[in-house]
């Protein structure tokens, strides 16, 4: 891998600059740069899109795999399809990310399709940053598209965090949820100068005891545009909540539109929406302390995001 996909792999995946322990796929400008299965994780080439297959056998306990994917120049429109085949009873963490670099005119993008099936009892933790980078004035751009299936009594929580320099993203998340399992997601994004982002969640509670947890934290600086939309579906006995809290700095804007569709009476659902500017209180207080109006700005929203 090229020193571009390096520095991107320090900020996404928390790489020290050694090697990754255990199984890893490392995408660079829609190609591979480096693959290893372990001895419960194999990953394999998809036969008819560009892509893997990520199987996590039930004996992986604790195991973490690598899947990130870098774009290092312009110029670059990188498609994947990864599926995550996760067996029942297995405990695995899975970092995922994608930083995309330009120093030069030209657009690049990254659209990534993840599916991930989950068997009975399995958990999974799945990490994930954005980042876009360079001093090119080409586009950077990222689409996540986000996939669950969750078996029985299984567990899957979802940290996604956009950090800056993303010129525009398109997130969609879906899942469905079969009886006891437990989804929960933690979205944190920073939109700065015109940048835009949209979140769509759309969660489907089908087996009884199911329940989704879903909080999204933004902040929205400079010009940007902000737009999350949020449905949970509750079509038994269950339980989901949805929160949106977001911060307007300059001209930054933001739309929020949490809905709830319930079609079972044991259906226990809520939503949450707040946005708003930072109080002046609270500037106020941290410059007393002998910060600067703009230190005092940046620890309330780096606080805010974490």
């Amino acid at each position: 891998m090229n020193e571009i996909t390096g520095q991107l792999l320090k900020v996404v995946s928390d790489w020290d600059g050694g090697s990754f322990k255990g199984a890893y796929n490392i995408r660079e400008d829609s190609g591979c740069a480096g693959r290893q299965s372990s001895e419960n994780i194999k990953i394999e080439p998809k036969t008819d899109n560009p892509g893997i297959v990520i199987r996590i056998s039930a004996k992986a306990q604790k195991e973490t795999v690598y899947i990130p994917a870098c774009i290092t120049k312009g110029g670059v429109d990188d498609l994947v399809y990864n599926d995550f085949i996760v067996e029942d009873g297995a405990d695995v963490i899975i970092v995922a990310g994608c930083g995309v670099h330009s120093d030069d005119e030209e657009e690049s993008r990254h659209n990534g399709i993840h599916r991930f099936f989950i068997g009975k009892n399995a958990r999974v933790l799945y990490k994930e940053k954005h980042i876009g980078t360079g001093k090119g004035s080409g586009a950077k751009r990222i689409n996540p598209v986000t996939d669950v299936t969750m078996g029985e009594n299984s567990y899957m929580e979802m940290d996604t965090i956009q950090i800056s320099g993303v010129t525009s993203s398109d997130r969609s998340t879906s899942a469905r949820l079969g009886a006891g399992a437990k989804l929960v997601i933690r979205e944190r994004l920073m939109t700065d100068k015109s940048e835009t982002a949209r979140s769509v969640f759309d969660v489907t509670l089908d087996g009884d005891d199911s329940g989704v947890d879903l909080v999204s934290r933004s902040v929205a600086k400079g010009n940007s545009f902000q737009e999350y939309k949020s449905v949970i579906n509750g079509n038994c006995r269950c339980t989901g909540h949805s929160e949106c809290d977001a911060i307007l700095a300059d001209n930054g804007r933001v739309n929020a539109a949490p809905a709830l569709n319930a079609s079972s009476l044991d259906a226990s659902l809520i939503h949450e929406a707040a946005i708003g500017k930072i109080a002046g209180e609270q500037i106020i207080k941290l410059r007393t302390l002998g910060l600067t109006e703009e230190e005092a700005e940046r620890k309330i929203i780096d606080g805010f995001l974490k």
